[in-house]
């Protein structure tokens, strides 16, 4: 990429500052009627919400049984909308945890009807020091400093979400209007059609910057593509590990995925009762907080590992997961009920294990799930089960009553 503005406060401010990029260039060139935006279903949440917002419209292009991009659907849809076309968003690799293998050629089809393809960022701890999206054909992508290069997650707080672009995208990028900052960096309104300012500093959060700086500085090249290949390897291994137990949904056409690996646990709803929510909850007695739940397909977990977990943490996660498969293969066969088991009861804290009442067909010391090699670093839940969905849907304040200020 051949410019970069540090303004987007979050990676969803990035996919809005970079589409309002696009949206300017089709402008300068007296072509303001382009508003249409396809989106493969495969698509981050935020990417539709975010072309909304600058005024596209947006259109879903289909996914093959694999997961990638229906190439074939998306060429019709370039056909139809090729007047009016604006851009594609693509994440790179998808959400669905694969390469696409045709990324190029999709880049190339969007181009030839006008189009510009925005590259979701959010995925690039998977292609830093490996592949580059502005030479695969990327016009536009923003970066998620939390997810690659080590800032904090936000936390309720700003973070950083840079955008890049190719050169005739520069003069489009947000910015105050006080020129060019050294090294590249834009802040220069520099066309009639330029975007302005999309947060209040020129040069965003701006006091978070140097931890990426110092992270970058201190793995430099050969570190950060080591870290690129470690998160690679960590998701492969994990599915490949779990292949017995948790089918992964989508991998590409050798049985590899990218950076994580979406486990398929919809078929154990039909043979258990169980859903993936119980998984989840049961992961909470043997120490994890559980991978992403029912995204992007329902009733499945997307496992991330990235480049951090150690060989030691990624088998404790297996042998968490292997475990809770053969609880569920008792529920399979009979051995406990389908309503009351470690999975529906999950997760348990030690007051309800050392209730005097135990009415579960189980032992307290399969609901403690505590693995004999790390019994001496246990986790204990807090709270147990709760309804999710009764929660979000019936507010209620838990705070002091004022009485009892009084």
């Amino acid at each position: 990429y051949a410019g970069i503005s540090l303004q987007p406060n979050a990676g969803s401010q990035g996919e809005y500052a970079g589409l309002l990029a696009i949206r300017g260039w089709h402008a300068s060139r007296g072509e303001s009627h382009r508003n249409i935006c396809l989106i493969p279903s495969s698509a981050h949440g935020t990417n539709p919400a975010s072309a909304q917002m600058v005024g596209l419209q947006v259109v879903v292009t289909k996914c093959d049984e694999n997961g990638n991009v229906d190439m074939a659907d998306l060429k019709a849809k370039c056909e139809q909308h090729s007047a009016n076309l604006a851009a594609v968003m693509i994440t790179y690799p998808s959400t669905h945890g694969v390469f696409e293998t045709t990324v190029k050629e999709l880049c190339a089809l969007v181009h030839q009807h006008g189009g510009r393809v925005y590259v979701d960022g959010a995925n690039m701890n998977a292609l830093v020091g490996v592949a580059a999206p502005g030479e695969f054909g990327g016009d536009v992508s923003h970066l998620n400093l939390h997810k690659t290069f080590c800032i904090p997650h936000g936390g309720g707080g700003p973070g950083v979400g840079p955008v890049c672009v190719v050169e005739d995208l520069v003069p489009f990028l947000p910015g105050h209007g006080r020129g060019a900052e050294p090294g590249g960096v834009c802040d220069t309104p520099a066309s009639a059609h330029a975007v302005g300012a999309v947060s209040a500093a020129p040069l965003g959060n701006a006091a978070v910057l140097p931890i990426s700086w110092m992270y970058i500085r201190m793995m430099g090249a050969d570190g950060l593509k080591h870290a690129t290949e470690a998160a690679i390897l960590s998701a492969n291994y994990i599915s490949k590990r779990l292949a017995d137990h948790y089918p992964t949904l989508y991998a590409s056409a050798n049985g590899h995925v990218a950076h994580e690996c979406i486990l398929d646990l919809r078929q154990l709803k039909e043979t258990s009762g169980v859903m993936a929510e119980d998984v989840a909850k049961r992961l909470m007695d043997y120490g994890f907080h559980a991978p992403t739940l029912s995204f992007p397909v329902a009733n499945t977990l997307m496992v991330e590992p990235t480049e951090s977990e150690t060989l030691e943490e990624l088998d404790r996660f297996i042998d968490a997961m292997i475990a809770i498969r053969e609880e569920v293969r008792r529920i399979e066969k009979g051995e406990w009920p389908q309503d009351d088991n470690p999975l529906k009861n999950a997760p348990h804290t030690a007051d309800s294990l050392m209730n005097a009442d135990w009415p579960h067909p189980y032992g307290r010391d399969v609901g403690a799930a505590s693995q004999s090699t790390r019994a001496h670093a246990k986790y204990w839940p807090p709270v147990g089960r709760i309804d999710n969905v009764y929660g979000d849907r019936n507010l209620f304040c838990s705070c002091v009553p004022v009485s009892e200020l009084a």
